[in-house]
């Protein structure tokens, strides 16, 4: 697969000039035509065959002991990928992209020092009408500061397809909707100022997330959930013993 060269004052443009300044003054940006159509359909084909292969499971509800699937809420498949898995060398290289874009932020993202991110979660939904409810991404701090979604959907039409994103942007009076187009790679905070929606998707719609995590946030988001099962586990040895 021939890979487009991308410079370091390429994309130091794009960060500093168009994703920064976009997040300060309106907490997200877009970027179309992002890595071109040679790569996004190395991308898409390998998605589809992770699709096809029964790889992508039912999305489930984080935030309890047991995640639970309730399709009502959302209704995407998903899987976990890190890019370097077999089958997934292009899905790797778009992530090593995007990564080297974030990086590029450096300081300018206001108090947020990005040094990690999750996996990326590769997404479908099924195109039976269903969608994700309004929701936060980071409502309780575990760290995530931006949502970055890479869209693989071509010849999407939103008046037929559905499926847009809606942003409803803290504070103001306007939502704001951005079409899951092929190639087009979305930047917005994680955190309670961008509650957002999937909206009911007609057709199969694909998509790869990653979540970029600042430095100090996720450190404390991780001291306290040791915490919490430190004390768990304190809790119920006591109840073993009879005691408590």
């Amino acid at each position: 697969m021939p890979l487009p060269h991308f410079s370091t004052l390429d994309l130091e443009c794009l960060a500093l000039e168009h994703i920064v300044p976009r997040l300060h003054d309106a907490g997200f940006c877009y970027l179309d035509h992002f890595v071109g159509e040679v790569v996004g359909d190395c991308v898409l084909e390998q998605v589809k065959r992770m699709h096809s292969n029964g790889v992508l499971k039912n999305g489930q509800l984080a935030g309890q002991q047991r995640a639970t699937v309730r399709s009502h809420i959302r209704g995407d498949k998903i899987a976990w990928v890190s890019g370097t898995e077999e089958g997934c060398e292009a899905m790797g290289y778009l992530l090593s992209v995007i990564d080297r874009l974030v990086m590029l932020c450096g300081s300018r993202l206001g108090k947020y020092y990005v040094k990690e991110r999750s996996k990326a979660m590769v997404a479908c939904y099924p195109g039976n009408g269903t969608g994700y409810v309004r929701h936060v991404d980071n409502p309780n701090g575990d760290g995530r500061c931006i949502t970055c979604i890479y869209y693989l959907n071509k010849n999407w039409d939103s008046k037929v397809h559905g499926g847009v994103l809606r942003i409803f942007p803290e504070g103001k009076s306007y939502a704001v909707d951005v079409e899951p187009l092929f190639d087009r790679l979305l930047f917005f905070w994680s955190d309670r100022r961008n509650p957002h929606e999937v909206q009911p998707s007609y057709s199969t719609r694909y998509a790869m997330t990653v979540w970029y995590f600042d430095a100090e946030e996720r450190a404390e988001a991780k001291e306290k959930f040791r915490s919490l099962t430190a004390s768990g586990k304190q809790a119920g040895s006591r109840q073993e013993d009879g005691s408590g």
